[in-house]
């Protein structure tokens, strides 16, 4: 047998709930899963998760925090995107685990 990889810290295991805390929300997939596919404002992310504009910033709040996200203004417009290469990973485990199409 190969040589086992050591255990991850308990701070980097902490660190890691409290992301998956973070990402562990509807509103949050969503957003991610429409981030990964380009840059949005935060009232076309709104819009897709049926919500108030100020309540989709908070949740984009949060997940900037946990470096998730980054934004840019252009104009009077804010666009965010998906800066963390690993939620690709992550979504795609989601969505083959879970995912059934939307019926619209």
């Amino acid at each position: 047998m190969g040589a086992t990889k050591p255990l991850t810290s308990l701070e980097a295991l902490g660190q890691a709930a409290e992301c998956l805390r973070v990402l562990a929300h509807p509103h949050r997939l969503r957003m991610i899963q429409m981030l990964l596919r380009g840059d949005h404002t935060v009232t076309e992310l709104a819009e897709a998760c049926e919500l108030p504009t100020a309540m989709a910033s908070e949740h984009l709040r949060l997940m900037q925090r946990c470096g998730f996200l980054s934004s840019e203004k252009d104009g009077r417009k804010v666009f965010y995107r998906v800066v963390e290469p690993h939620l690709k990973n992550i979504l795609k485990c989601i969505e083959d685990r879970f995912d059934m199409p939307v019926k619209r």
